[in-house]
Order: C-alpha cells, then sequence, then structure tokens
C-alpha cells in the first residue's frame, strides 16, 4: 500500500503514441496500436520507477511538421518519456530528430525508412519491427530467379526507400530491374503504371506501397490478368491489406512479415487477447511490434533506473531480450532490433478455413541474414 500511494502522488510516467487515427494507416495502426501499448503496460505491472503507466494518443496526419509539433509539445509541456509507434517515414525521421534534442526514447515500432538506422540513426531511437532493406533483402532473395522487377512505388519516403533498397539488394544478387514508376500517395486508378509494367520485360511486379493504394493497384492487376502472367510482390504488405483485397485477387502474393497471428502457439495466445478488446480483429505486424517496443522499453527503464532516451536505449542493448511475439530480439548499436523475419504466400481461397487464415509460411530468414549488415547502413554513431 505504501508503494501504491506513492505511484499515485507521483506525476504519471506517460508514453505517447503518434499515430494515423484517420487516415491509410488507420488499420495497421491506429486505434490498435494504443490498445496494444496499453496491453504492453498491463502485462509490465502498470507501473515503473514509483509512477504510474499512462498511454495517449494523437494523429500526426501524415504531416511530418504536426508529428513533429505534437513530439516536442508532448514532452515540453506533458513531461511525456517516449514516443511509439510513428507510421509514415518523413513522420518518423522528423520525430526520431525531436526525440534526439530531447534526449527521450523513440520506439520506431512502425517507421519504415532504413534511413532510420542508417544516415539518420540517432542514439534515443530504437527501429523495432521492420525496415525497408529487410522487405527488399526478403523480396530480392525469394524471387531474383523469377525474373526482372518492375516497381509501382510511392511518390513518398517510404516508397523511395523501399525501391532503392530492393534494386539495391536484387541486383548485388545478380537479378535486374525492368523499369519502375511512381505515383502520387492516395491513387486510385493505376491503369497506366500497370500497363507500363506489362508492357516491360518485367516477370515480378513490386509494389513499393501499401494500404489502400497497394489495394487498388493489386486490385487492379488481378483484374487485368496480371496474374496469369508475372509474380505480384507487396514489399510492404500486410494482414488487413490482403483481408481488404480478398483471396480470388490476393491469391498467390508473396509478401514479409515479422509477425503473424498464427505463426506459433505464443503469438496465438496473445491475439485471443488482443481480439477481446479489438473484436473481429486480429493485430498486425505494427500493433505487435508497439506491443513488444513498449513492453521491452519499460523494462529497460527499470533497468536502467531513468527516462533519459540515451540510458534507456543503452539499457536495451545490454542483453537479447526474449520476446513473446518476435522471439529474440537483439538492439543493436545503430538502433536496429535484430529478429527473424518471415516470407509469407496468400492462400488460395479454398485453402482457407476462417476470414483471417490468409497465409502459409514459406520461408523464415533469421536475424542475422534478416537486417542490413551494420557496416553498411552509414550509421555515424557506428563509424565514431
Amino acid at each position: 500500500s505504501a508503494s501504491a500511494a506513492w505511484a499515485q502522488a507521483k506525476p504519471p510516467l506517460k508514453l505517447g503514441g503518434i499515430l494515423d487515427m484517420s487516415s491509410l494507416y488507420a488499420d495497421i495502426t491506429g486505434p490498435g496500436s494504443e490498445m496494444a501499448a496499453k496491453m504492453a503496460v498491463e502485462d509490465f505491472g502498470g507501473e515503473v520507477l514509483g509512477r504510474k503507466i499512462e498511454i495517449i494518443a494523437a494523429d500526426h496526419q501524415n504531416k511530418a511538421d504536426v508529428g513533429a509539433a505534437i513530439a516536442r509539445a508532448w514532452v515540453d509541456r506533458d513531461g511525456v518519456a517516449a514516443v511509439v509507434d510513428v507510421p509514415n517515414s518523413a513522420v518518423g525521421l522528423a520525430v526520431s530528430q525531436v526525440m534526439r534534442e530531447k534526449d527521450r526514447a523513440f520506439l520506431a515500432s512502425s517507421t519504415a525508412t532504413s534511413d532510420l538506422t542508417g544516415p539518420q540513426c540517432a542514439p534515443t531511437t530504437v527501429q523495432w519491427t521492420f525496415d525497408t532493406w529487410a522487405f527488399g533483402n526478403s523480396a530480392a532473395r525469394a524471387l531474383k530467379d523469377v525474373g526482372p522487377f518492375y516497381f509501382i512505388s510511392f511518390d513518398y519516403a517510404l516508397g523511395q526507400a523501399l525501391e532503392r533498397d530492393t534494386a539495391a539488394v536484387l541486383t548485388a544478387l545478380g537479378g535486374k530491374v525492368a523499369g519502375s514508376v511512381k505515383h502520387p500517395l492516395g491513387t486510385s486508378d493505376f491503369s497506366s503504371y500497370l500497363l507500363q509494367a506489362q508492357s516491360s520485360d518485367a516477370k515480378v511486379i513490386a509494389f513499393a506501397s501499401t494500404g489502400p493504394d497497394f489495394i487498388n493497384a493489386a486490385k487492379q492487376a488481378a483484374e487485368f490478368g496480371l496474374t496469369r502472367t508475372m509474380t505480384l510482390t507487396g514489399l510492404f504488405t500486410q494482414i488487413v491489406d490482403v483481408d481488404a483485397l480478398g483471396l480470388p485477387a490476393a491469391q498467390g502474393l508473396l509478401l514479409t512479415e515479422a509477425f503473424y497471428w498464427d505463426l506459433n502457439e505464443g503469438t496465438r495466445a496473445w491475439t485471443r487477447r488482443y481480439a477481446e478488446r479489438m473484436p473481429g480483429r486480429v493485430p498486425t505486424e505494427n500493433q505487435a511490434g508497439v506491443y513488444s517496443s513498449v513492453l521491452a522499453y519499460l523494462r529497460a527503464v527499470k533497468l536502467a533506473d531513468s527516462i533519459e532516451g540515451e540510458r534507456v536505449i543503452e539499457a536495451m542493448r545490454r542483453a537479447p531480450i526474449e520476446d513473446p511475439l518476435f522471439g529474440t530480439v537483439t538492439v543493436r548499436p545503430d538502433g536496429r532490433a535484430i529478429h527473424a523475419m518471415h516470407i509469407f504466400r496468400v492462400k488460395a481461397p479454398a485453402a482457407s478455413k476462417s476470414r483471417w487464415d490468409l497465409y502459409e509460411l514459406v520461408s523464415t530468414i533469421p536475424p542475422e541474414q534478416a537486417f542490413r549488415p551494420i557496416e553498411q547502413g552509414g550509421c555515424p554513431m557506428v563509424a565514431r
């Protein structure tokens, strides 16, 4: 009772989720990420350093200046100890710089650009779930022998990084790029882009996009009959995208994820708990990443006896983390969290037993091969 009274007397330790609550990333993060963070707090015990833990959330509107302003105001005005999630690479890069300036931790569980642990790495940032190099690496290795790639990419930071990193690994392995085209965020008509891909000598169409843009592009590719002659791969495709696309159009699609709800008994057990709070849904890899990174952060805060960003991230690096959803995780000096990644193929309709029974496992990439070698990233902290 004395401990509880002391925790109530001190201000809460706030963790802030900068999320997409209303736009293209709302399904893969949004309220589900907020709930995942709350589950991590519950599982940790609800308090740390004698302070109750509180989760707050805000919508960044997919604007880098908005996300940075939220992070700055939260730290300065509300004493927020860490920022979590942050889908949208441009927003994540901006938030990372703010948190570095404030010496508070940034748990980038949904920021995809590999620049976050490359040229723009920070001692206060850990990139937890995935990155564009890991996605590109798996796609290139799985499909390099099928034939040349044609990229249909977002015309902003995420799409550029996905295409760049995939093409780099592909060509290093002896594969070829037949061409590429970029489209604005929020495109609905992909006919001209798909015709360009079809008229090239490509055998693989690689969608460097996610959310509604990917869904529209992949659905139109199926309608045009491209799936009969070409292999489709989603470089940043998640289970809610496949569900929205539907198995008739998505079957055979190759994709990479760090987490799948039906991967093992641990992921199934956590998914059951999540579904009790989010009826009719299963967690995405982003939302699983929020849970895992928040849980690891709170353990590191206790170990470091501090909320100073550099000290907490350093505590996360001290020993491998046995994570219930991602397995063994280690945090490198460049801020990259290393764990296994998984390549899946989307099932045919006849093979699926339920709405969310969507994937068959093709292969698992071990941690030491799943992410870019640290010496290749260009992180200034590593050079020093």
